[in-house]
Parts: C-alpha cells; sequence; structure tokens
C-alpha cells in the first residue's frame, strides 16, 4: 500500500471532532503506525499563555523516565579539568575554540550543547547559528553548568527542553512507537507535569488550550484534557 493510501487509512481511524483519553490515544498511534522506521511519538500542547511577555515564557526540561530510545550526541564546550570530566562522563564532542570553528564552517553534527559558564563568551559568537536550532546552551535548562558529568548523563538519559513558541505551542518528543504503551504513558506524564508546573503566574484563564499525540507520520490525536490532568495529579 503506498504511503499516501496508508496515511489517508490512518486519519480515517480518529474522529477529529472528539477527544480520546490518554490510553485511547497511545492505542491509536501504535496500532496506526505504517513507516519502516520507529516513528517517534510526539506531544503538541497549546497554552494559553503569550510568548511575547516575558513573564509569560514557558520554557524548562525534564529528564523522561524512559528516555526517548535514541542515542543522543552530546556537544560540551569545556577546558581543562572540566573538559575531562565532560569526556569521563561520556560526551561525544567536547572543546572549545575549536568547536567553534567547525560549527561556523556548517557543522551540525550533535542533538544537544553544554558549556561551562566560563566559555559562555566564546559560544556567544555562534549564538545566532546555534540558537535557531535550539541548540543554545542555557542555564535556564541546565546545559550551563559547571556540573557536567551529571548535564552529560541527563541528555545521554533522555532530558527533553521545552520551549513555548510565538502561537502559544509547545512541541517535544516523548519516546518511539516501539516503546509499550505504559512507557509512553510514563513519559507523556512526566513532561505534563512539568509543563503545569511551569505554568506563568500572570496567565489568565484556561492555561491547557488544547492536547494532541502524534507519530511521526501520522495524524495527530486530540487528548480530553481534564482527564489527563487528574492522569498527572
Amino acid at each position: 500500500m503506498a504511503i499516501g493510501k496508508q496515511l489517508k487509512s490512518a486519519k480515517e481511524k480518529v474522529d477529529r471532532s472528539r477527544t480520546y483519553l490518554l490510553d485511547e490515544a497511545l492505542t491509536m498511534i501504535k496500532e496506526g503506525s505504517f513507516a519502516k522506521f520507529d516513528e517517534t511519538v510526539d506531544l503538541t500542547v497549546r497554552l494559553g499563555v503569550d510568548p511575547r511577555k516575558a513573564d509569560q515564557m514557558v520554557r524548562g526540561a525534564v529528564v523522561l523516565p524512559n528516555g526517548l530510545g535514541k542515542d543522543v550526541r552530546v556537544l560540551v564546550f569545556a577546558k581543562g579539568e572540566k573538559a575531562a570530566e565532560a569526556s569521563e562522563a561520556g560526551a561525544d564532542f567536547v572543546g572549545a575554540d575549536d568547536l567553534v570553528e567547525k560549527i561556523k564552517g556548517g557543522w551540525f553534527d550533535f542533538d544537544t550543547a553544554v558549556a561551562t559558564p566560563d566559555m559562555m563568551g566564546t559560544v556567544g559568537k555562534i549564538g545566532k547559528l546555534l540558537g535557531p536550532r535550539g541548540l543554545m546552551p542555557n542555564p535556564k535548562v541546565g546545559t550551563v553548568t559547571f556540573e557536567l558529568s551529571r548535564a552529560v548523563q541527563e541528555a545521554k538519559s533522555g532530558k527533553v527542553e521545552y520551549r513555548v513558541e510565538k502561537a502559544g505551542i509547545v512541541h517535544a518528543p516523548v519516546g518511539k512507537v516501539s516503546f509499550d504503551a505504559v512507557k509512553l504513558r510514563e513519559n507523556i506524564l512526566s513532561l505534563m507535569d512539568a509543563l503545569m508546573k511551569a505554568k506563568p503566574s500572570t496567565a489568565k484563564g484556561s492555561y491547557l488550550k488544547k492536547v494532541s499525540l502524534s507519530s511521526t507520520m501520522g495524524p495527530g490525536v486530540n487528548i480530553d484534557i481534564p482527564a489527563l490532568q487528574t492522569l498527572v495529579k
């Protein structure tokens, strides 16, 4: 069956006019997966915030209990003893000015970047290259730190950074279609717990506007928000 027909068939099984319980949605996504690769499961949340206001920016990171099901390539900007610590912790790439020059040349073969605070002046030179790709180290999500062993280990074990976009939407991966439903459920609830705790005090009205799950190739499935909030609590 061609990809177009498979996608059409998957879409037909989802009723866009209703919301589903989390376990129902997970079953639909797993059973509806048709790609020849292990698709990523993504969570999309529309928040009742105005990201243009500094006090309503929702941003943070959470270590998912069951990881992401992929090998995360970690780059660390550090010198001396801290560079050695990063290497011992399992960082894939460790360096300073050499890595900056490499990135200036168009190299981005890594998934997350960590830096010691004293390196941020150097890293700032490539901020315009790293920022748009979501790779700029940031103290708010624990990627600007002297505790490199912990930072590298967290990144390797499935740390997910989330940040609300201009339209008030947060996108984040929560695992792979091959994960069993229990592991995906635990990852989703961990991320939702972090998002709910990150609610700005200045946000008015309903905070969770829409929550949906999808696989890389599949259609989105809208989640019942009150039921999901009960699970998180």
